[in-house]
């Protein structure tokens, strides 16, 4: 990528009109955050069960005594060997504003698919410390659009994203058959990318009043890359994303930097 150089007064104006326009986004997102908070609150009747490290609980239970829920639905099938990569880049930023948004009337809460012991010990690995409820045996992935059965998938395609999708089909050599980067994704999590791809991404938010539970928002896809704290800070860096594939690793999966390791060897 090639990049001109300026004056410091050069700059400073261009500076000034990239000011103006990033103004204009803060607004529109300001306008937006409005608009989902007038969505409609739907009932919830159907009664959910979900593993967690206090035992069994309820959806009412996930609040732990706040009005609102905010659930994470993290990537982790009961078949994968390791949560998804990308929702495991996601997590690591929730350690630190869990406690925030609990002290601000808002429980956090990650669910999957995948058991409870699995999910500890995933948890464990990566030192994460927010609540991470299983929803193995439940409808709850199903019915909030992010776990599809195998037939689904194969006969008519998945309602993801508010869209229907293609009926699955392995393609060799093709994105989401044998390589690419859901195939990458696919293999880092040990299931092949058909049953990886049977669970999503998405976030869901509800509200407790009187006793009652109410689904107020979800997103997927894109609609959780607000979440993504570290595509968040690159966005504002010099060379942006500046991605030619999956170059994101769980935490713990990175080699050492370099300089680190001259560091050490030289010390």
């Amino acid at each position: 990528m090639t990049h001109t150089t300026a004056t410091r007064e050069d700059w400073t104006a261009a500076r000034i009109k990239l000011l103006a326009a990033e103004k204009e986004l803060t607004r529109h997102s300001d306008e937006l955050a409005q608009q989902r908070q007038q969505l409609p609150w739907v009932r919830i009747d159907k009664n959910y069960t979900f593993d967690t490290d206090a035992g069994k609980a309820s959806l009412a239970d996930l609040f732990q005594g706040r009005s609102q829920l905010m659930v994470y639905h993290f990537m982790f099938g009961p078949d994968y060997k390791a949560g998804c990569p990308s929702c495991s880049m996601i997590a690591d930023s929730f350690n630190g504003f869990a406690v925030h948004l609990a002290n601000h009337d808002v429980a956090l809460q990650v669910v999957s698919r995948a058991p409870l012991a699995k999910l500890q010990a995933y948890k464990n690995r990566m030192g994460w410390t927010f609540p991470w409820a299983s929803s193995f045996g439940s409808d709850f992935n199903f019915d909030f659009n992010v776990s599809f059965t195998e037939q689904q998938q194969r006969e008519r395609g998945i309602d993801y994203n508010f869209t229907r999708e293609p009926k699955w089909e392995w393609r060799e050599g093709q994105e989401g058959g044998g390589t690419g980067p859901v195939a990458e994704l696919a293999a880092s999590s040990g299931i092949d990318a058909s049953g990886y791809t049977r669970e999503r991404p998405g976030m869901s938010t509800f509200v407790l009043e009187d006793g009652v539970v109410y689904h107020h928002y979800s997103t997927y896809s894109r609609g959780v890359d607000g979440l993504w704290g570290s595509y968040q800070w690159l966005d504002r860096a010099p060379l942006g994303r500046n991605e030619t594939g999956i170059w994101w690793r769980r935490h713990d999966e990175y080699k050492a930097p370099q300089a680190a390791a001259v560091a050490a060897c030289c010390a």
